[in-house]
């Protein structure tokens, strides 16, 4: 089962990266457990420093920005 993590304060684009990475990982088949993180030391200790970002198993792969469908497709596979 894959952890993912969306790092956010709430805003429009932390939504966003938020259901876009569920229709990823819905159309992967994948398992996945997605929990919202807007804590501001949580976000921190990940090394993020602007939100939104994406963090999948442990690994922060974007921030900053709402990638592509298919990028997040790439990053959960």
């Amino acid at each position: 089962m894959k952890e993912l993590l969306i790092l956010g304060t709430g805003c429009d684009k932390c939504d966003r990266l938020e259901k876009l990475t569920r229709e990823a990982a819905d159309s992967l088949g994948l398992e996945y457990e997605l929990r919202k993180v807007g804590e501001i030391n949580d976000i921190i200790s990940h090394g993020v420093m602007v939100t939104p970002a994406l963090v999948v198993d442990g690994s922060v792969k974007c921030v900053g920005k709402v990638p592509s469908l298919d990028d997040i497709k790439g990053y959960l596979a």
